[in-house]
């Protein structure tokens, strides 16, 4: 995996109407790779340049092969999944103050991009050579390859790009106590210890947290451990006591307590269902 970040400049402030490269990733399946949901601060578009493979977010999962776009909107859980005779190969771009218009309520879009494709792959791999070789003005370089990117993108018609509204974010605590959850809900998470993290009180922080998205940071918590318990009951064969070791539950009973609270059934009904297609 090779990965470029790159530092803010002035224009790309939090606010402002200029989209910000954050950073350049190229990224080949292997048996490492991490297939857990997870959020960034910014929106990253993933060109796919090789392979076939499944992409994931909250509650979908999609096919994704050569010369599809996806576009996540930012904080949207989202992960890839690679056939393993034919690795997803990609390149990715995380793009502050950036989202597509064209997303759906799971915040994201792919495109299949039947026009135009040589001239994207171009920008990205120069991209990549600039951050890689690191010469004198090369992140400036790279800002300006940006640009045409998303003016051929723009071009596609259907990628819907703008910059993000002006006070569409939450607020910089509860946003990163949420992108926190996001990455880490498989471990043993407390309100204490969330409320540490972004240094507020912990009432006050499940007060704004709720206000902003409408609910606890506790129930976020085990909404996100239900969406992946999902996947695991449908395309795996573990128990259920593993399953609630894997996302997080202390135990299988407090699972089905709160996955049947949240679906309506219990996760082994859930689980035939959804194989017999109900």
């Amino acid at each position: 995996m090779s990965t470029y970040s790159f530092s803010r400049t002035a224009s790309g402030s939090p606010g402002c109407e200029t989209s910000q490269l954050l950073y350049i990733s190229q990224d080949q399946y292997s048996p490492t790779w991490n297939s857990s949901l997870h959020t960034h601060g910014c929106a990253e578009l993933f060109f796919i340049t090789d392979g076939h493979g499944r992409f994931r977010t909250q509650d979908s999962e999609f096919p994704v092969s050569i010369r599809d776009l996806i576009i996540i909107n930012t904080n949207v859980p989202h992960t890839e999944l690679s056939q393993w005779d034919s690795p997803l190969e990609y390149i990715v771009l995380g793009v502050e103050n950036l989202e597509t218009m064209a997303a759906g309520a799971e915040g994201y879009t792919m495109l299949h991009l039947h026009h135009g494709w040589d001239d994207l792959m171009s920008c990205l791999h120069l991209m990549l050579r600039e951050a890689h070789d690191a010469q004198p003005d090369f992140e400036e370089a790279c800002r300006s390859l940006l640009k045409v990117v998303l003016i051929q993108l723009g071009r596609q018609g259907e990628a819907a790009l703008s910059a993000e509204a002006a006070g569409g974010r939450a607020s910089r605590e509860c946003d990163l106590v949420r992108r926190y959850i996001d990455n880490h809900f498989k471990e043993d998470l407390k309100l204490d210890q969330l409320a540490e993290l972004a240094h507020l009180n912990k009432f006050y922080l499940a007060h704004a947290f709720r206000q902003e998205f409408g609910t606890s940071p506790i129930n976020y918590l085990i909404s996100r451990r239900i969406a992946e318990s999902r996947f695991l009951l449908r395309e795996t064969d573990h128990n259920l006591s593993l399953i609630a070791q894997i996302v997080g539950f202390s135990s299988s009973s407090y699972f089905s307590q709160c996955f049947s609270r949240v679906e309506g059934i219990t996760p082994m009904e859930y689980r035939k269902r959804r194989r017999s297609g109900a």
